[in-house]
């Protein structure tokens, strides 16, 4: 069988599995924020089957972390029911009152998850995957290998790295890495932090804003390093198989994405539903093998080659540096308008 097709035979028995109420009203329909990335895929293996469960319509609101979070305060948390933010902006997010706490006894599957997933943000939304932000880099073209986030400011990239804007997920933990480099705590000592991310500037061709414009400065040739999160290594490599993801000495970032439910969302029960439905054995386990998301669900069983994409397994997971997203948020702004004044807008 195709995987694709095996893909949706599991996610329709995961719908069948988790249809212990009655079919919703036709008339509902659940207003979904999310990045759009790996949109056909995610169709396939969630948006059908979960339609064909709930009887509802769904529509979709897209974009950045950064767009969407702003939609959502200027709408005061209206005009979505279920949210997807990367777990920095999640942050900000509760800190502007924009989410509600989830009701957890109407998420039974978020006892099968990794307790780093179940509430990385208190009484909000639980992670649906958890990844990592290292470096990936092109073997072929960049040796010695990369293996230290010092590497970053090597002479021999010049002219070859891309780093993520600074309104990205990973932007800001540049700035924590270019501390380090200087030997500094870049929430204490942003001057030295900022002098070291100027260093940077030779090696760097673009910041990128997006997975799929990080990917394309691989494709072209135009990059042969970059910091990145993990759910791009598939498609990077699918453009050019020598890329691969370094083995840091420091160890790789953390990055929970996380799924919250607005203050003003209008179907409250059916985003729960949502949830956990994406938060299923089976969901999440053909979210895995198409290359979509790393599992949280902790009864998922990976091939080595599929884990060797993705954050998998207790062992991996403990070994991830974290960040304190309070503390970040705070110094952001800040970061911004030193970040622009080294790489324009």
């Amino acid at each position: 069988m195709h995987t694709l097709g095996k893909s949706l035979v599991l996610a329709l028995a995961a719908t069948t599995a988790l249809a212990a109420t009655p079919a919703l009203a036709q008339s509902k329909t659940l207003t979904i924020s999310w990045w759009g990335f790996n949109g056909e895929k995610l169709e396939a293996i969630v948006l059908a089957p979960f339609r064909e469960m709930c009887d509802c319509e769904m529509v979709f609101e897209t974009g950045n972390n950064a767009d969407r979070l702003n939609k959502l305060q200027i709408r005061g948390g209206s005009g979505v029911d279920v949210a997807y933010f990367s777990d920095s902006f999640s942050q900000t997010g509760i800190e502007l009152g924009l989410f509600q706490p989830v009701d957890r006894s109407k998420i039974p599957n978020i006892e099968g998850i990794y307790e780093l997933a179940q509430a990385p943000q208190g009484e909000y939304g639980p992670a649906y995957t958890i990844g990592r932000v290292g470096i990936v880099y092109d073997a072929e073209k960049v040796d010695p290998p990369i293996t230290s986030w010092d590497d970053l400011w090597r002479e021999d990239l010049a002219a070859s790295l891309s780093l993520p804007g600074i309104t990205t997920t990973a932007g800001p933990m540049v700035v924590l890495k270019a501390g380090e480099h200087a030997g500094v705590d870049a929430y204490e000592d942003p001057d030295a932090a900022f002098t070291a991310v100027a260093e940077l500037q030779p090696n760097v061709v673009k910041n990128y804003n997006t997975g799929s414009e990080m990917i394309n400065l691989f494709s072209t040739g135009e990059v042969s390093a970059a910091i990145a999160q993990d759910f791009t290594l598939a498609q990077i490599q699918a453009a050019v198989p020598s890329v691969v993801w370094a083995d840091l000495e420091e160890g790789s970032i953390a990055t929970l994405n996380t799924v919250n439910i607005p203050v003003g969302a209008v179907e409250v029960d059916l985003a729960h539903e949502f949830i956990n439905f994406i938060l299923s054995p089976e969901i999440q386990q053909t979210l895995a093998e198409e290359g979509v998301d790393a599992p949280v669900n902790t009864s998922v069983t990976l091939t080595p080659e599929q884990a060797a994409l993705w954050t998998y397994g207790a062992d991996v997971i403990a070994g991830l540096q974290r960040i304190d997203y309070t503390k970040m948020n705070a110094a952001k702004g800040g970061w911004v308008d030193r970040w622009n004044e080294i790489f324009g807008m």
